[in-house]
């Protein structure tokens, strides 16, 4: 049996967070004498009188949950929090229910992919609540992609399993230590890179907001141009920031607690600045070649937008889908790639890519020398098949999502563009897709009701790394 009544404390905890990080725009809001108090304190009403019957009804003295109990909450907890994450949205930006989901669900998945336009003239408390739910939701994925998806071998994670990893009630302070630390390493970076860009020149209220936006990889701006209103220097540090956003934080955390540099010697990290540095250096010699930009600004506009492409950041600074072909074609491919496992990005993830490009070599060997044996290993750790299929069922059905999403906003009158761009961007949690109307230039807002909802539900399969939600739809999963 599904244990729902520790399911509905979960929910209840979760709502509970929430609910006091509505407080902070009503903060906001009250001493800007700026709009938004009233509706942020009927939203953190509303949120907090849910949470306590939640975890009212919920409370146990015993606290336990299965293999099938983490799936059921994973996907509770995202569609709840988003539904109560919507409410400012509803009472203070007057959206409409599908609007103001499709905003949450960009904002706690850190797609960045928006329906709203006219930033620049925006209530601050609902710039700020944007910013605060891609915070939100960039370091609760990173302790999921840590505590709860390699016990679950979802897409190959459990290579990634932690020692000591039995989820007995031993190893719960041990997980709650880990994810301390992260948090820490996450706040850390985050007022490290908020001080960086008001260096820069942004203003105090634009830099908390984009360093929250930066370091979560989500890519909600307050203003239309998104980092185009910013120096050159801003730019480099929203580069830098959403590099570092795309690493693994458990090697933060370790890194500093070995006093030794883990983070260079991961195999995902190597991949992922060669792959930054070698795709940036191409782009912008060809920019620079082809008299679109000077050499300066070819690499720093190029840098920029492979890493937000990348980590699935979705800043925009200029509109590169008009640069040339080629270009274009090449960050349709990065829009697949992701960043690295265990940090705030979507996309496929590098390992993935790294794991079948290792299993190519080896059955290439295996065909030159049959009799052979070639261990399979990533980062010192043995690749079994269990992983294999597990990496090989994620990537199929991530295609396959990605096919069908295409053809539905096909039927929607979106372009060939236009669908296929836009499955990729919500699967890929990246933001922008391609074209005029959600391309960099444009935003969401004129896509039918069907379409929004259709790309809300790919935001929470990408998020979730598709598997955790797929199995709920099989009969079998909810047979004793």
């Amino acid at each position: 049996m599904i244990n729902f009544k520790s399911i509905t404390f979960v929910i209840g905890l979760t709502l509970s967070k929430l609910a006091l990080f509505m407080w902070l725009p009503l903060l906001v809001a009250f001493f800007s004498g700026t709009a938004g108090t009233a509706e942020f304190l009927a939203s953190a009403v509303i949120t907090h009188v849910a949470a306590l019957l939640l975890i009212r009804l919920g409370y146990q003295q015993t606290f336990r949950l299965s293999v099938r109990d983490m799936f059921v909450m994973t996907s509770l907890v995202s569609l709840v929090a988003c539904a109560f994450a919507t409410l400012p949205f509803l009472f203070l930006s007057k959206l409409h229910f599908t609007d103001a989901y499709f905003e949450a669900m960009s904002g706690l998945t850190t797609t960045g992919s928006t329906v709203m336009s006219g930033l620049d003239r925006m209530p601050p408390a609902i710039l700020l609540w944007r910013s605060l739910l891609q915070w939100l939701g960039g370091v609760g994925f990173i302790i999921l992609a840590v505590a709860v998806l390699p016990y679950l071998n979802v897409g190959g994670m459990k290579l990634f399993q932690m020692e000591s990893s039995d989820r007995s009630e031993r190893d719960t302070p041990r997980m709650s230590g880990v994810a301390r630390n992260i948090l820490i390493v996450y706040v850390a970076l985050s007022l490290i890179c908020c001080l960086c860009y008001w260096f820069s020149g942004m203003s105090l209220f634009d830099a908390i907001n984009h360093a929250m936006t930066t370091l979560s990889t989500g890519g909600f701006s307050t203003h239309d141009i998104s980092m185009n209103a910013f120096s050159p220097q801003a730019q480099w540090v929203a580069s830098v920031f959403m590099f570092l956003g795309g690493l693994p934080f458990i090697l933060y955390v370790q890194s500093v607690r070995r006093r030794e540099g883990l983070l260079f010697r991961d195999a995902q990290v190597r991949g992922f600045f060669w792959l930054v540095l070698g795709t940036s250096l191409l782009m912008s010699v060809w920019l620079w070649y082809s008299s679109t930009f000077s050499l300066e600004d070819a690499f720093r506009i190029t840098t920029f937008n492979v890493i937000s492409i990348l980590t699935t950041t979705g800043y925009r600074l200029t509109d590169f889908s008009h640069w040339s072909y080629m270009t274009t074609v090449i960050f349709i491919l990065l829009m697949f790639l992701g960043a690295c496992s265990g940090s705030t990005s979507g996309g496929l993830k590098l390992f993935r890519i790294q794991i079948a490009g290792a299993l190519f070599q080896k059955q290439a060997r295996q065909l030159m020398h049959p009799a052979g044996v070639f261990p399979q290993k990533y980062n010192g750790r043995p690749v079994n098949d269990a992983i294999v299929r597990s990496i090989v069922a994620f990537v199929l059905s991530y295609l396959a999502i990605i096919t069908l999403s295409a053809i539905v906003l096909g039927m929607f009158n979106l372009t060939p563009q236009e669908a296929i761009s836009g499955a990729i961007t919500a699967m890929g949690n990246i933001g922008p897709g391609l074209g005029s109307k959600i391309g960099p230039a444009g935003n969401f807002s004129s896509l039918p009701d069907a379409a929004k909802w259709v790309l809300a539900g790919d935001m929470m399969l990408g998020r979730l790394e598709v598997l955790t939600v797929a199995v709920l739809l099989f009969p079998s999963f909810w047979k004793d």
